[in-house]
């Protein structure tokens, strides 16, 4: 569909990327991966045609449309949701008003028998088939289901675009071009505004109805779900692994190994070689070998390795007090916001009568829809906006609070090194270096003054300084959006490390993954309390109802256990209990399948381990074999027999292992 050849990409003295080639097939799922400034969203722009390359040719048939979603763009104000959507069907819509023309015109006449009639009605009927082969008719109900996919309600089509957050204006943008239905879809970052059950909905629209994707994304769980091939910006080329992303993870660390071998061997060879020309350089019977030498030396390429940085960058939270059994305790809290239009109006309820309790050294995650109160009820426990009930703050707890205008609050005039030098203490200041580049601020960056950083690094910075500060309570508001892959395993490990408790506001599955032990879900004014890692609340939401549209429906509640709910708090703050043999039942399967899965993989584990050994074994007896004195040596001998044998059975039993361990997972 799309056809790349030779591009050439050149910012200053060192090209972006060289003589790069590659084609976007139909049905391509494309992860475009590679480190902060490799040049993904340039190749982006470039496929879109937005950016012209310094050299090569990007080849798009003129019949092939393309769709583009920036990180970020110029938005409309000056209409209603629906209306601002509807603008994907422009062509249809134009075809629609030619045709209610074309029935007016036809209404009002009355020469039936004439040639100018019978014209009209040929082009009536032309124009009507074209406009129902195109789905004229279908088109609205397309829009509805597409805006509601992206977590709009009904209410909204009909409000104003300015209403809405700019992450809100975002979705109706991406809503625009999965309408279109491009026969190729650019997308970059496009998971950053949507919440989890939004992120799932597009998730099985790509897979589903788009022709060709190139995508962008630090989900690593979205990528994984949506992609089925793997482009990697590396050392200014791209490599291309057909492969999903975890998949490519294993690939690429075969690859680079392969690479420093065949370095290490290279400069082996180099060395040999710089040595032998200077050790006889000056002796005229070596004249010539020593040309030859110098023009084998010429003509050796440089093997470049991958810049990967495999050191293993671990953060710990320095000491801190211990807080009280109880960081957070809430009861019948509730919270209104004012009516916009009316003062004396009854106003928004956002939630009401949530009765939780967060206990000392727990990790729980606030999921739910954008909207629903998950930053609301982050700002009730900082005490920064006035609610009704109670808020209770436990004794001794030291928050430590992350919120996207934390960034807002940092001296500008320090460097980003000196920011984080002035709160580093102990051991990590020695480590402040490795510290930054985990978080994108490596070489130079780490001098740049924090006035002139964009407002994604003025969010990572503001999190190393968080992490860096002695708290017991860490309440983080979608700490994952401005951070790469490997810096959120960096985070994560601190946050599984850490000892006091941490509330994340987060719709990053695979980061709140084995994270986070309880979750609490947000919507319809209510909170309800999911024991359990998000997968597991993830595997009820698909088999609990929704929650009901009017206050005081059951909807989703607390995880089986014994086949029966947990208690949960009833909008009227009281107990309810009940029965979910559909729920328990699906669970409990999920927990089978997830043990058998584990077994399996543990199998795996341990035959690898047992090949491992064996093969370094055979190694040793291999160079002791190499020595003249013992080749005769019929001890060794056999012990290398056996060792082989015993290593082709293990080879043969990982295989089968391997096996039985795929068919679980599929």
């Amino acid at each position: 569909m799309i056809a790349i050849e030779g591009l050439t990409v050149e910012f200053g003295v060192k090209p972006l990327f060289k003589d790069v080639s590659f084609v976007i097939n139909e049905r391509d799922r494309i992860a475009l991966v590679g480190k902060n400034g490799a040049g993904k969203s340039t190749m982006l722009k470039i496929l879109c045609g937005l950016q012209k390359p310094t050299g090569g040719t990007v080849s798009v048939p003129n019949d092939t449309t393309v769709g583009y979603l920036p990180q970020v763009m110029k938005l409309s104000d000056d209409t209603t949701v629906k209306e601002e959507t509807r603008k994907a069907f422009a062509d249809t819509t134009k075809m629609e008003e030619r045709i209610r023309k074309m029935e007016q015109e036809m209404a009002e006449r009355t020469d039936y028998e004439s040639d100018g009639y019978a014209a009209l009605v040929e082009r009536f009927t032309t124009e009507h088939e074209r406009y129902m082969m195109m789905g004229g008719e279908n088109y609205e109900a397309e829009i509805e289901r597409t805006l509601t996919g992206l977590g709009f309600t009904r209410e909204d089509f009909e409000r104003p675009t300015r209403e809405f957050s700019g992450g809100w204006r975002m979705r109706i943008e991406l809503a625009k071009i999965l309408l279109r239905h491009p026969d190729v879809l650019l997308l970059d970052e496009p998971t950053n505004h949507l919440d989890i059950e939004s992120i799932q909905w597009l998730e099985q629209f790509l897979l589903q109805s788009a022709k060709a994707v190139v995508l962008v994304s630090h989900d690593r769980a979205f990528i994984n779900n949506v992609t089925n091939r793997t482009l990697e910006i590396t050392c200014g080329h791209v490599e291309d692994y057909r492969v999903k992303y975890d998949e490519y993870l294993v690939l690429r660390r075969e690859r680079r190994e392969q690479q420093l071998r065949a370095y290490e061997n290279q400069q082996k060879e180099i060395a040999d070689t710089k040595a032998f020309i200077e050790r006889f350089r000056y002796q005229a019977t070596k004249a010539v070998q020593v040309q030859q030498r110098i023009r084998q030396l010429e003509k050796i390429v440089p093997i470049e390795v991958d810049e990967v940085d495999n050191a293993a960058m671990h953060l710990k939270f320095p000491p801190c007090l211990r807080s009280g059994d109880y960081p957070v305790i809430a009861e019948d809290l509730k919270k209104v916001y004012p009516s916009r239009l009316h003062s004396d109006g009854p106003g928004q309820t956002v939630f009401e009568d949530v009765n939780l309790t967060i206990r000392r050294g727990e990790k729980v995650a606030f999921v739910g829809k954008n909207g629903e109160g998950k930053s609301t009820f982050v700002k009730c426990v900082m005490g920064e906006i006035p609610f009704e009930g109670t808020l209770k703050i436990g004794h001794n707890v030291q928050i430590g609070y992350f919120a996207q205008n934390q960034a807002q609050l940092l001296d500008e005039n320090l460097t980003v090194h000196e920011m984080i030098d002035r709160v580093a203490t102990g051991e990590m200041r020695l480590k402040i270096n490795d510290l930054l580049g985990a978080f994108m601020f490596g070489g130079e960056t780490s001098e740049k003054r924090v006035k002139v950083l964009s407002g994604g690094e003025r969010s990572r910075l503001a999190m190393i300084k968080l992490l860096l500060e002695p708290v017991n309570l860490l309440i983080l508001d979608e700490p994952t959006n401005h951070l790469d892959i490997p810096s959120k395993e960096v985070l994560k490990e601190a946050i599984k490390a850490f000892d006091g408790t941490a509330i994340i506001v987060s719709h990053d599955r695979e980061f709140l993954d084995g994270l986070v032990s309880k979750v609490y879900e947000f919507g319809g004014g209510r909170v309800r309390e999911h024991l359990g890692g998000i997968y597991d609340y993830l595997e009820r939401l698909s088999v609990l109802p929704p929650f009901s549209a009017e206050k005081g429906g059951t909807g989703r509640d607390l995880p089986v256990r014994n086949g029966r709910q947990s208690a949960v708090s009833s909008p009227k703050g009281k107990v309810e209990e009940g029965t979910g043999n559909a729920g328990a039942s699906a669970y409990a399967e999920h927990k089978a399948q997830q043990k058998k899965i584990r077994k399996a993989q543990r199998a795996v584990e341990d035959s690898e381990a047992k090949i491992a050994k064996l093969e370094d074994r055979k190694r040793k007896l291999d160079e002791l074999l190499m020595v003249p004195e013992n080749a005769s040596d019929m001890e060794l001998v056999t012990e290398y027999t056996n060792i082989q044998r015993e290593l082709d059975e293990e080879n043969d039993r990982w295989m089968v292992l391997s096996e039985e361990l795929e068919t679980l997972k599929n």
